[in-house]
């Protein structure tokens, strides 16, 4: 009977394990679970700024937590959160396109046919001008979309 109870529970660890796994690798979040580093989908899409939300309004979707800066913010993206999701995962459009998984600097982003694509910035790299210069969108989302289908159950 022990052994019975021990599968149970070492079973479920795993698959509770292997869940958070796959929220990981389709999704650009740390260990909090907090997706674009906190900042607002809705902002992005709607208002086309980059604003930090707020914890006092979040909600989670498909264990994924993400914050607004208003309750009619929150309201907006429980009514429909799968326009409001990032391209990719909330990784780096341009690094999909080059086929790697890229962490981003949330105020780097462009909002293109009704999605909103987040790039790296760092000293050495500006990835959102590596893809303005390229000035052929769609070529760039359909590697970059090749490349997620393949990427987004990877780990980082």
């Amino acid at each position: 009977m022990k052994t019975v109870k021990l599968i149970i529970v070492v079973s479920t660890f795993l698959m509770t394990l292997s869940l958070s796994a796959q929220d990981k690798m389709g999704n650009n979040i740390d260990n909090s679970n907090i997706a674009l580093q906190g900042y607002s989908p809705v902002s992005y899409l709607d208002l086309g700024l980059a604003q930090r939300g707020n914890k006092n309004y979040k909600t989670e979707h498909n264990k994924v937590v993400y914050y607004f800066t208003s309750k009619e913010q929150k309201v907006t993206f429980d009514k429909n959160p799968s326009k409001y999701l990032p391209q990719y995962g909330g990784f780096c459009a341009f690094g999909m396109y080059a086929g790697a998984k890229f962490r981003v600097d949330p105020n780097k982003f462009i909002v293109k046919d009704g999605t909103y694509y987040l790039y790296l910035n760092n000293v050495e790299l500006d990835a959102k001008q590596l893809w303005l210069a390229e000035n052929n969108h769609g070529k760039l989302k359909s590697t970059a979309d090749k490349n997620w289908n393949k990427l987004s159950k990877t780990h980082n």
